[in-house]
């Protein structure tokens, strides 16, 4: 895919490499259950998957969008992309450490996941491509390269900042999980009809985006304080027991 994305000059190109993010990302979600139904989870196996999400969702990404439009910005580009991959790892090497952390301390899934999840943010980066249009190998629209640069370098931070995301980890099918799907269902299906399927992506992930925004910024400043956004905090709210095995699996 990494391949497909450098190479690609015309709007099928662009869009096949799209594509095949896209399928990565479903396979990413389907990755991790399959582990633990066949009970073939591990340390290895985790590793592994973050380095290959690191490829798909931190550097195919990046090249995707500059050869897309960054690359009318020479140097700002290449760093916008390479900033891109950069925030994408240090998400990635949290996330595993944070991991570590929840399940010594607790077996319940979490709510909540810090930081941008770097499908999230790769999956905004592949919608705008998808929904917008190249002619001769230009961008359409003129002057969008900077509000490219400057949306990739906006889901960087987000990636790396402390706000805290749902995770769905937890939910339960009830009446009120079944409402918030058929809302989904019908909302994604009113925006298919009336522009196209790309945008449908963009709505999805745009509102989880704003939600997370939302819930982080207005939450109550001591439960702010206390979200674990480092593993130093993550040992600290780990209760009597999880701390020994939590410090032990972070070398401590």
């Amino acid at each position: 895919m990494v391949r497909r994305a450098a190479a690609a000059r015309s709007d099928d190109d662009f869009r096949r490499a799209a594509s095949l993010i896209l399928l990565a990302m479903l396979l990413d979600a389907l990755d991790g259950r399959v582990a633990r139904l066949t009970r073939t989870d591990s340390a290895f196996g985790r590793e592994l998957d973050a380095l290959a999400d690191l490829v798909s969702f931190g550097v195919a990404p990046a090249v995707l969008v500059h050869q897309w439009a960054l690359h009318r910005l020479g140097l700002a580009g290449v760093l916008g992309g390479f900033v891109f991959a950069a925030c994408g790892a240090i998400r990635l090497a949290r996330f595993n450490v944070l991991s570590l952390a929840e399940a010594a301390c607790s077996s319940a899934p979490p709510r909540y996941v810090v930081g941008l999840p770097v499908t999230g943010a790769a999956g905004i980066l592949v919608a705008i491509v998808m929904t917008h249009g190249v002619a001769d190998g230009q961008l359409a629209g003129a002057g969008a390269a900077p509000a490219v640069l400057a949306t990739t370098l906006l889901l960087s931070l987000l990636m790396v900042s402390t706000l805290r995301f749902r995770s769905f980890k937890d939910v339960r099918l009830d009446a009120r999980a079944a409402l918030s799907i058929a809302l989904v269902i019908g909302s994604s299906a009113l925006i298919s009809a009336r522009w196209a399927p790309g945008y449908v992506l963009v709505w999805l992930i745009g509102a989880y985006v704003l939600l997370g925004v939302a819930e982080s910024l207005w939450r109550p400043p001591a439960r702010r304080r206390g979200a674990p956004g480092e593993p130093a905090a993550a040992l600290e709210a780990c209760p009597r027991g999880g701390e020994e095995r939590l410090s032990s699996r972070l070398g401590r």
